[in-house]
């Protein structure tokens, strides 16, 4: 992990930049007054999307799911369920 000082920092910002792209650094701390303020890393993979249905269609839910419900409400301490 290499650190350098804001003033280098602007100065070379191309080269650093650079660098991490290729792989030659795997992150650079830049720091003011030599204290750490930012970290400039490589972008990773984009996260990834909205996973909303990603199980859809691979199990059934049975017609008593909600058969327990009460039970498990006074086990909680709660007020018996519908």
């Amino acid at each position: 992990m290499r650190t350098v000082n804001m003033f280098d920092a602007k100065s070379s910002l191309s080269r650093l930049v650079d660098a991490i792209e290729q792989g030659r650094e795997r992150e650079i701390v830049i720091a003011r007054n030599g204290r750490p303020a930012a970290k400039l890393v490589a972008v990773g993979e984009p996260a990834p999307g909205n996973r909303l249905g990603v199980a859809k269609g691979r199990f059934e839910v049975p017609e008593d799911i909600d058969g327990h419900n009460a039970e498990v409400a006074r086990l909680f301490g709660l007020a018996s369920a519908p």
